[in-house]
Formats: C-alpha cells, sequence, structure tokens
C-alpha cells in the first residue's frame, strides 16, 4: 500500500504543469545547442539545402517525424471513434505515392538543380507560373503548419498554461518564438538533425503507450487484437457503397494524390530531398522513408483503438474545450490525467512537442525559402542583403503562422486531421494540375492566364460548399454522392483541362 501511495506521489509529481514546462524547455535547449552545432559556418545556401551534403538516411528517419507531426500524434489516435481504422486506406495511398514522387518528380527537380521546386515552372512556363505555384504552395502551407501547431499549442494550454489563467494566445505565440529560436541560423541543415532526434522520441512516446495501456487493460498485444473491444473497432476497408466519403477506392486514389501534392510538389518536404548529395539518394531516401511512415502510423491507429478501450473500461469521457468534446485530446488526456505512469506521461508531452514542431519548424523554413526564392528573388542581391531579408522573412512567416493558429481556435469544429486534408484538396489542385501539365506534356500556356484558371478552379470545387453555406442547396452531396479526397485530384484536372485551353498554338 505504501509503494503504491509513492508511485502515485510521483506520477501526480511529474504530471504537474511545473514539471511537464521543465520537461518542454529542457527539450529546447537540447534543439539549441544541436542548432548552434550544426550552424557553424553557416551560408546562406546552408540555410536553403545544407550545402546538398546531407545523408539520405538521416534525412529518411527525419522526415517520418516531419510527415507525421502533431496532427498524427494527437489527431490520428483521436479520429479512431469516428472512422475505426479506415484512415489506413489513405496511408496505402500514400505509399503509392512516395513512389511516384520519387521516380517522376525528384528527377525533374534534380535535372533542374533548383533550390525552391516552383523555380521548374519558371523555367517550364514563365515567372507568373513560379509565383502561382509558389502562392498555392505558401497559402497550403501556412494552413497546414498552423493546423499542426494549434494542436500543440491546444494541448500545451490545456494541460500547462491553462492552470496559471494563461490566454491560448499568449501559448502559441510562446511556441512560436521558441521554434525560431533554433531554426533562424541554420536553416534545413539544423532541421534535418533535430528532425532526427524529434523522430526517435515520437516513435518512443507511441510504443511506450501502446507497452503501459495494454498493462494498464492486462492484456498482450495478441489478446487485444482478440478481443471484443478492439473487433469493434478494427474496421479498415470500407467497400459496401461507393457513395461513402471514404469508399476504399475514393481513399486510396485521395491518398496517393494527397502524398504527390503534399509531398513531391510541396517545398517543405522536397527541400529536405534537394539537400542530400544527388538523385539517387533523394530516391533511396524516399522508398525508405516510405515503408516506415506506413509502419509507424498503422501503431497510431493501434493506439487510437487502445486509447478508446482504456477509456471505455476506466469510465473516462472525451475532453472538452471551450465547451465542445474534442476526440484530439483523448491521448493527452489518458496520458497526462490518469494513472499509466510518469514514463508514459514524460514520453507522450516530449512525443508530442517533437512531432508537433518537427513539421512546424520545417514549414517555417521552406516558407521562407520560397518566399524569398519565388517572390523576392533572393538571387538578385548581394550576400549582406540576402541574410537581412531573409532573417526578416522568417520573423515575418512567424507571425503570419501565430495569427492563423489563433484564428483556428475561434473557427474549427471537427477533428483536425480531417479539416488538414480537405483543406489540402482546395489549395493543392491547382499545384497538380500545373506541374502534370509541364511534366506530362509539350505545351507552351498564356503565362500570365494560369493564376485565373487556378484560382476558377478552386472556385469550381467549392461551389457546393458556397451554396450550402448560403443556404441555396440543402446539401453538398451531390445526388447523394459524398466526395471525400478525391476532390484534390478533380481540381488538379479541372486546372489542368484550363490550362490546355489556354496553350499557344
Amino acid at each position: 500500500m505504501e509503494k503504491r501511495f509513492s508511485y502515485l506521489w510521483v506520477f501526480q509529481f511529474m504530471q504537474s504543469p511545473e514539471i511537464i514546462l521543465s520537461l518542454v524547455l529542457g527539450y529546447f535547449l537540447l534543439l539549441i545547442i544541436i542548432s548552434n552545432y550544426t550552424s557553424k559556418r553557416a551560408s546562406i545556401n546552408t540555410f536553403f539545402n545544407a550545402d546538398k551534403k546531407a545523408k539520405w538516411y538521416l534525412v529518411a528517419y527525419g522526415m517520418v517525424g516531419a510527415s507525421l507531426s502533431g496532427v498524427t500524434f494527437i489527431s490520428v489516435p483521436g479520429w479512431v471513434e469516428s472512422s475505426q481504422l479506415t484512415y489506413f486506406q489513405v496511408v496505402i495511398g500514400y505509399f503509392i505515392g512516395y513512389f511516384i514522387v520519387a521516380y517522376l518528380l525528384l528527377p525533374v527537380y534534380y535535372k533542374n538543380n533548383v533550390t525552391s521546386i516552383y523555380e521548374y515552372l519558371k523555367i517550364r512556363f514563365g515567372p507568373n507560373t513560379q509565383k502561382t505555384g509558389a502562392f498555392f504552395f505558401f497559402v497550403s502551407r501556412v494552413l497546414g503548419a498552423s493546423f499542426r501547431l494549434f494542436l500543440v499549442a491546444l494541448v500545451l494550454h490545456q494541460y500547462i498554461f491553462k492552470e496559471w489563467n494563461i490566454p491560448f494566445e499568449i501559448t502559441v505565440i510562446f511556441s512560436i518564438i521558441l521554434i525560431w529560436v533554433y531554426t533562424h541560423k541554420g536553416g534545413i541543415k539544423t532541421i534535418i538533425w533535430t528532425d532526427t532526434l524529434q523522430t526517435t522520441l515520437m516513435i518512443l512516446s507511441v510504443v511506450f503507450s501502446i507497452i503501459f495501456i495494454l498493462d494498464g487493460l492486462n492484456l498482450s498485444l495478441i489478446s487485444f487484437f482478440d478481443s471484443n473491444s478492439f473487433k469493434g473497432m478494427n474496421k479498415i476497408w470500407v467497400l459496401e457503397n461507393f457513395t461513402e466519403r471514404n469508399y476504399i477506392i475514393k481513399s486510396i486514389l485521395g491518398g496517393a494524390f494527397i502524398t504527390i501534392c503534399m509531398t513531391g510538389l510541396d517545398q517543405d518536404m522536397m527541400q529536405k530531398n534537394l539537400a542530400c548529395k544527388d538523385l539517387k539518394s533523394a530516391q533511396k531516401n524516399m522508398i525508405v522513408f516510405s515503408f516506415v511512415l506506413v509502419i509507424v502510423t498503422f501503431l497510431f491507429l493501434v493506439l487510437g483503438t487502445l486509447l478508446y478501450s482504456y477509456a471505455n473500461k476506466m469510465g473516462i469521457n472525451i475532453p472538452l474545450f471551450e465547451g465542445k468534446k474534442n476526440t484530439d485530446l483523448i491521448f493527452p488526456e489518458i496520458a497526462l490525467n490518469h494513472d499509466l505512469g510518469s514514463l508514459v506521461s514524460i514520453t507522450f508531452i516530449l512525443g508530442l512537442v517533437a512531432a508537433a514542431y518537427s513539421s512546424a519548424d520545417s514549414a517555417l523554413t521552406s516558407l521562407t525559402t520560397s518566399f524569398c526564392i519565388d517572390f523576392l528573388n533572393l538571387n538578385n542581391y548581394k550576400i549582406e542583403k540576402q541574410k537581412k531579408i531573409r532573417m526578416k522573412t522568417h520573423i515575418g512567416m512567424s507571425i503570419l503562422i501565430i495569427i492563423v493558429v489563433i484564428i483556428y481556435k475561434h473557427v474549427l469544429d471537427r477533428n483536425v486531421i480531417d479539416s488538414l486534408l480537405t483543406v489540402a484538396s482546395y489549395t493543392y489542385g491547382p499545384l497538380l494540375g500545373i506541374f502534370a501539365l509541364g511534366i506530362l506534356t509539350n505545351y507552351k500556356i498564356n503565362d500570365k492566364k494560369v493564376f485565373f484558371i487556378s484560382i476558377t478552379s478552386v472556385l469550381i470545387v467549392s461551389l457546393p460548399n458556397i451554396l450550402y453555406y448560403f443556404e441555396i442547396i440543402s446539401s453538398k452531396n451531390i445526388m447523394d454522392y459524398e466526395i471525400g479526397y478525391e476532390l484534390l485530384p478533380l481540381n488538379g484536372l479541372i486546372t489542368f483541362v484550363g490550362l490546355i485551353l489556354i496553350r499557344r498554338k
């Protein structure tokens, strides 16, 4: 009895806001040390492409953390309640998409020796097309990075700063400042190394959580898979009705195109690949990364089933945020507020912060890179001027993300990963159409009309939502057909056709 009391005291001590904050700050101190080491003798090229000396295996491993992010860490397990394991269909699509990126897109980028991938669009079509591509990346990445940062800020606020009556907005600013401190010098070179640490912590967190929750349920992994609790949540394949949003073909197809766009047409993810010394190394990185990502994502889905099984057994309710149930908080609620042990609490906090910031930091760097190269034409300035412009842009991007995250607090009303993938369908569609035309055809187009065509495509696919919002129609579905992630390739196809219509004879 005395031992049990002692154990509980330790657990309560480890979950105190002061201790959690100390862990977060200690972790960031480690990141700053890594940053100082990697930023020695850093040049402007070091910030943008790590001088093309990055080891492919480090990039591959670190990209796991950057791809999964805090969204996967929290939102995927939380999503199991409503969608069971059907998200794995989308993951299979991701896997297919990575091979397309490796053997179709990477050769194009390396052949053209680009720093920003949207430089290819300038080479292929002209400066307005480059700026159009960069614009849609800019919008996509600001929204995506903000989604991811929103999650970690939400958890830090809920379990640390709320105790001290510190507003959510201050939590967001605090988070961004920490990211800025360790990325502003070394850029992508620093991020490749910090992502390695962050991926390790994230994987350890999910593994430890699975082990300790199984122990709390008095089950082995095999016996859990055989339990009624798991069987009630183990649906992966949706084969019944083609009109369903998550029907198997729609999910796999959507997942493949999401990968092609959110990885292959995204400066954030491609910046890491372009830091490798040559094309062969970058392709090895992409293939190894794809296998690891599928395995790790499946672990998160298994964790989700365990979390809800544990919650049902212990009578734990889904936590509230701003008065509404929020499934994204089920993992932190169990990890931090229930008797699973201090090791789970520690690894959860470090894993969450690592997962969230491994994507947020690279997003901040890639936004700075794209804005400097694609909009400001940084290469036209002298080196000293380049450094000043890059620094000011880095600060500006930080402020912008803070503003968007704060807005999310007031507008988001559903699971974050679902929101993220839905937004991607609208913003990445034009990028898909433009790059497809460039790579698959020899057409020349009217460079000045590309932005108009792209915006028109987004408006067309948004039309059902617009009409529904203004109550002109009673449902967003078309003849009972619920559009899912196939909206992305549809958006890309409309852009593609529109661009063909403005091709030069």
